[in-house]
């Protein structure tokens, strides 16, 4: 099977289990032990630290590790905005983030009496940053929006949302788990105030996860306990799992100064669709996308039963499935697509250890099933 899902999860890569393998055997202690265990399962998590930080241009005390990417949304989202409960009341996000997005805010909303804003996007899902500016008002407390879409991967133009943000004191958080690791993610060149990476889409493991915050933003924690992760997210830390996102952090930074091939081969496979599939339309913003990331509708197809008949692929479409019919993806809907062009879509993520064969294979896979 070919492998190009990435987006939903990419495998653990050799480096990285390296890494991990002696804290889930012999270096098993807790990092707040005080024995020699404990110092030793501190300095691990600490050097983790300082590798994410690295790759994010912060500095490793701005890094506050989590269990996913939702929950570092949600401390984000929740504790950016119920830190200034009573002093602002209005959130502003996208119509195409992410569900653990989405639903802090509406938690907001629905528990704590929030205004919330959900701007739209255009055609290429890019959202504009004079909408931004104008949903500001002196009540706002914050603005969340996505770095990189899951599904098209199309990029925001975060830099100038966060001059937006800063013109009225509004914090800035952007989901960042699509981007680390695949483009440039600097928080000071991206002018965020928060950002979240999570580990299983930058070859890590599942269940590990990181939030960036910046010196003297304040967050009320949302998991109450101990004083773990600067008072703002309690509970003994992962240490292998830690350990394996700070390898991964590290794998990714050579890998961004060092180049790779996933750009021409996700190039590749477009065109070899379009010369096989008359009619492929491209979902997405053309340029502003992620390197990795193809999201084509089919023309008269259904994605799933393409997927269905072509399963030598493993790829995803955006679609749900509710009481027995296909509805299609919320992402595709709020871009403007019709019903038939976002039901006939696909996404193809591609990995670092993606190979033109496979690209290749793929393509006559999929244009085959498109055929038949």
């Amino acid at each position: 099977m070919i492998y190009l899902d990435h987006n939903a999860t990419t495998p653990v890569a050799p480096e990285v289990l390296d890494a991990m393998l002696p804290y889930l055997e012999r270096a098993f202690g807790n990092p707040s032990s005080a024995h020699e265990y404990g110092a030793a399962a501190k300095t691990a998590v600490e050097h983790a630290r300082a590798q994410l930080a690295a790759l994010l241009g912060c500095a490793p005390a701005d890094i506050v590790f989590t269990a996913s990417a939702s929950e570092a949304d949600n401390l984000a989202i929740k504790g950016g905005a119920l830190a200034r409960l009573g002093e602002r009341d209005h959130v502003v996000t996208s119509a195409i983030e992410h569900p653990a997005v989405l639903g802090a805010c509406r938690y907001l909303e629905r528990r704590f009496g929030f205004r919330l804003t959900i701007l739209p996007v255009d055609g290429d899902g890019l959202v504009d940053p004079d909408d931004v500016r104008r949903a500001i008002g002196p009540g706002t407390a914050l603005v969340s929006i996505m770095h990189a879409n899951n599904e098209v991967g199309t990029v925001q133009p975060i830099a100038e949302i966060a001059e937006a943000a800063r013109e009225r004191g509004v914090l800035l958080h952007t989901d960042a788990a699509q981007s680390v690791g695949k483009i440039a993610t600097d928080v000071d060149a991206l002018g965020v105030d928060l950002l979240t990476v999570t580990g299983h889409k930058m070859y890590a493991p599942k269940g590990v996860g990181a939030l960036y915050v910046r010196p003297g933003t304040r967050l009320d924690a949302v998991i109450h306990g101990g004083g773990h992760e600067h008072g703002l997210r309690a509970g003994t830390e992962n240490v292998p799992y830690i350990v394996g996102l700070g390898a991964a952090a590290a794998l990714a930074w050579r890998r961004l100064q060092n180049g790779t091939a996933v750009r021409g081969l996700r190039d590749r496979l477009y065109a070899a669709l379009v010369d096989a599939v008359p009619g492929l339309v491209l979902n997405g913003h053309p340029d502003e996308r992620l390197p990795n990331t193809l999201n084509v509708s089919f023309p008269g197809a259904d994605g799933e039963r393409l997927l269905a008949s072509a399963p030598s692929v493993a790829a995803a479409t955006g679609s749900a499935c509710h009481s027995g019919r296909t509805e299609p993806s919320t992402v595709l809907t709020a871009m403007g697509l019709d019903d038939e062009r976002a039901l006939g879509a696909v996404r193809l993520s591609l990995g670092y250890d993606t190979t033109a064969a496979e690209i290749d294979s793929a393509a006559a896979a999929l244009a085959g099933a498109w055929t038949s």
